[in-house]
């Protein structure tokens, strides 16, 4: 006889850049906490497929088609799942106000905790000057990255990590934690954010986007960003009591193999429906 763990069970999850169809994704680990963790309602708050990434080279492992087939199945057994598109997935935007396998897709939404209180839940790129005023200079960090992979660099950095007695970790997590924490900086990311949750009479502001977990107030607005699924593997939940929490999520860390088999699927992402996760 085999003992069953009920998941854990939260009123609201929000969770954002997954980046599904990138090498960096933590698509496993992510699938684990959807399959531990129940909700009434789960945000998905941008960046969760990464359309540039795809158009650069198809990349979607049987874990990443995984990812979706949860999120669905949650969708159908009750679960109110928002959509709220990124940059990385800015193709959902022209959908804004369709409903796809029970996904709602919307371009921000207004969400009131079980104590009242109401936040804004964006994804957060209109807050970053780089996007909104230097859009070149976005695609340079991923080419840069995909650059490193090409010369073999990540597989060097993992296999000589463990001989200087270092744990495993990213090279694009390195990379990118750095970018992203310099970004918000000086950018004014947070902000811009609360700002923009003040003009709309709002608490607070849920967002994404500079893959920096954080819970604060700023200006006597509330400012939480939900981290990312590629570096720091986290989500945002509501107690049943309208208590908000950050949890972490170690990562599964699996070494690819040097040349990975991918799983090509003949509809778009968001639309896949092979297979079944239970």
């Amino acid at each position: 006889m085999t003992d069953t763990v009920e998941p854990r069970r939260f009123r609201t999850i929000w969770i954002s850049d997954v980046h599904l169809g990138t090498h960096d994704c933590k698509a496993d680990a992510l699938l684990a906490f959807l399959k531990d963790h129940e909700s009434e309602t789960l945000y998905l708050v941008g960046d969760v497929v990464d359309g540039w990434a795809l158009r650069r080279g198809w990349h979607w492992p049987q874990a990443h088609n995984d990812v979706v087939q949860k999120v669905l199945r949650k969708a159908r057994k009750g679960t109110r799942v928002v959509f709220v598109p990124g940059n990385h997935d800015e193709f959902a935007r022209a959908y804004a106000g369709h409903s796809f396998g029970g996904v709602e897709v919307a371009l921000e939404a207004m969400h009131v905790t079980a104590d009242g209180r109401r936040l804004w839940v964006v994804h957060g790129d209109a807050f970053d000057p780089v996007v909104t005023r230097h859009r070149w200079l976005v695609p340079l960090s991923s080419g840069f990255l995909a650059f490193l992979r090409w010369l073999h660099v990540p597989w060097a950095w993992r296999t000589v990590r463990p001989l200087l007695g270092r744990p495993y970790r990213s090279l694009a997590a390195l990379v990118k934690n750095r970018a992203n924490a310099a970004m918000a900086a000086l950018g004014d990311f947070e902000k811009r954010a609360t700002e923009g949750a003040k003009r709309r009479g709002a608490d607070g502001v849920v967002c994404g986007h500079v893959h920096v977990p954080a819970s604060r107030v700023v200006n006597g607005v509330l400012y939480l960003n939900d981290g990312d699924w590629v570096e720091s593997c986290t989500a945002l939940v509501e107690h049943r009591d309208g208590r908000l929490e950050i949890l972490r999520v170690p990562p599964i860390e699996r070494r690819p193999p040097r040349r990975p088999q991918d799983v090509r699927t003949a509809m778009p992402p968001l639309l896949v429906a092979a297979g079944r996760v239970h």
